[in-house]
This record gives C-alpha cells, structure tokens and sequence, in this order.
C-alpha cells in the first residue's frame, strides 16, 4: 500500500503538507490539497470520504453488503431489513456472498469493489486489517453489523451483556452447573461472538461464586446438525449439568432434539435457554435472548444511505438493546 512518501513524490509536496492535506486540516490551500487527493486516489490510498471531490464521485444507486452466509436465520434477516430500507429510497442491493475462504479473497480485492456501489455494509465478519484497508482506500461509507471497526458506523447488541443475561437467567432459577453450547470460533471468518457471549457466561457464573470449567463446553458451530451431535456425545457422560445456554437457538435446536432422543425432559431434567428469539422459539416453548437482526439492518442501511448523502456525517456505535424472552424450556431447580 501507497504511503505518504509515495502520494508526496507523485503530487510534488512535502510528505508534512500530504499528513496535512488528508487529516482534513484547513491550512493547506485547496488547489494543491485536489493534488494530493487525485494522487492518493491513483495510489490506492485510503481516503475519508469526505475528502473526495463530489465531481469525482460518481453514484451508483446500489449499496453493497459483504456476508460470508445468506441462509442462516441471523444473517438472512439482517439482509431482509437492510433490502427493506434500500427499496423504500429507490435503491439497490448488492449482495457479495461467499462460502469458501479462497471466496473471501476475491471479494475484497478493491476491482471487486470499485465503482460499483455507493456504499458496503459488512455483516458479521471483521475483516483482517489488510482487508479492511482494502475497503477504506475505496473511499465509501462502510458500516458494519455485528461488530465494531475504528472509522466505521456500526450496529451491533452487546454480545456479553446477552451472555451474562443468559446465564443470570439461569443462576437465578437456583442453577449453578450450567454448560454451555458455544459457536466455535471460525477463525477463517473472525467471528467473536461466541469469544464475548462465554465472557458475559463467565462473569455471570463468578457472580455467583461458580468457577468457569472448561470441561462443561460443547461446541456446536452455530448449526443446528453439529449441535445435535456434539450434544448427543456430552450426554454420555455419567454426571450431567442441570442448565444449558446454547449461544444461538439454532444450537438450542439441536440440543433439545439429543436430549430428548436420549429420554430426558426439558425442563424438569434439564433447563436450556438460547439466544437470537428465532422465528421458531416461540412455537416450540424456548426461553431464549432476543435480539432484532432485522431491525439492525435496517439501521445499517439508513446510517449507510445517511452517509452517502452527507459523508462528513460523523460515525457512531449504535448499540441495539436486547431483552431476555422466559418461554418453557427453563424452571427452578
């Protein structure tokens, strides 16, 4: 990547009057700050949008979304609300998907990118600081769902909150063995969401005096197919928890499936609590956290249209509350 020294020998100024020049400080007269722009443009240099001549940008009418799934109920949701929010202003959706890692690589090359949209929401996958310079040098408004990213609007609940939420739920109810049924890291996506809600576990179960225990961890991928066997397996063990927080209800599926092919009731033998509120929870009884995915992107999607209008617009964290849903699936010890 193009550094100062480059984009100063290209526009024939002093690399302290470039550093001027792109943190948008006034006294760097505008002809020559036009220079260092259209230089750090050819360069591929990250710009704030707000520094790109209006001439320069040329609208496109569509906004990207980068998601590494389409068919899972959190990320099919955020999408539906984001498209939602884009139709009602007359714009388009253009959505980059990928299911392979090699995929990945492809989609945040910048001539993927460039040209095409006039701004990227990326949903739930943190892109490595490469990638992420990759997406800044297009010089676009870029708003993220599900984490938060220095210079980037975001929209996100907060993941250990909704973990320590979970588990208070529980502990509450008299539970002190709780097991938990995480989303394994994939590391080829950086998902941390499993990482923050066992943090807001931990902390809830230390609240109560109970050490975390490695031992009581089940990982189940986010998949409703992994869970039920990763559960199916943990039950074959002699001496069994009382409780259960599944880190999605799609794993909390899974789970209740094994534990009642294994002949045992829920709650009466064992609580189970999942998270998300999934369209199904509520016909199948699951006390579960609840979080609105829709409805973060349709957030998204306005701050991302507010930003294409106006990209001096200031970038905000925008924390979506979350709230605990008592179906069911979980009783007093």
């Amino acid at each position: 990547m193009s550094g100062v020294v480059e984009i100063a020998k290209k526009a024939g100024v002093s690399p302290a009057t470039v550093s001027r020049a792109l943190r948008g400080m006034h006294h760097v007269n505008e002809r020559t700050r036009s220079k260092i722009v259209a230089a750090a443009m050819e360069l591929n240099y990250p710009l704030r949008p707000d520094l790109i001549p209006q001439g320069l940008v040329k609208r496109t009418n569509r906004i990207g979304v980068i998601a590494p799934y389409i068919s899972r109920w959190f990320f099919s949701q955020a999408i539906n609300g984001i498209e939602q929010s884009l139709r009602e202003v007359g714009m388009d959706l253009l959505l980059y998907n990928f299911s392979q890692v090699d995929a990945r690589q492809r989609i945040f090359q910048q001539k993927q990118l460039r040209g095409k949209v006039d701004a990227l929401i990326v949903v739930s996958m943190p892109p490595t600081d490469e990638e992420f310079t990759s997406l800044l040098s297009l010089g676009i408004p870029i708003t993220t769902i599900g984490f938060t990213h220095e210079g980037c609007t975001s929209v996100a609940i907060d993941d250990v909150l909704g973990g320590k939420v979970a588990t208070e739920h529980l502990t509450g109810l008299g539970h002190r063995q709780i097991a938990v049924l995480s989303g394994q890291r994939e590391t080829a996506y950086n998902f941390d969401v499993s990482d923050n809600r066992n943090l807001g576990y931990i902390k809830a179960l230390n609240a109560v005096g109970v050490e975390w225990n490695p031992e009581l961890e089940i990982h189940g991928d986010f998949n409703i197919y992994t869970s039920e066997i990763a559960m199916d397996s943990f039950l074959s063990r002699k001496k069994l928890p009382t409780a259960l927080f599944c880190h999605s209800d799609e794993m909390a599926f899974g789970a209740l499936k094994a534990i009642r092919n294994k002949g045992m009731r829920v709650p009466e033998d064992i609580s189970v609590i999942g998270f998300d509120d999934h369209d199904i929870a509520q016909y199948i009884g699951l006390t579960t956290v609840s979080q609105p995915p829709q409805f973060e992107g349709q957030v998204a999607a306005a701050s991302a249209i507010a930003e294409v209008a106006n990209p001096a617009l200031e970038r905000r964290k925008i924390v979506v509350p979350l709230s605990l849903v008592v179906r069911s699936t979980t009783a007093a010890i």
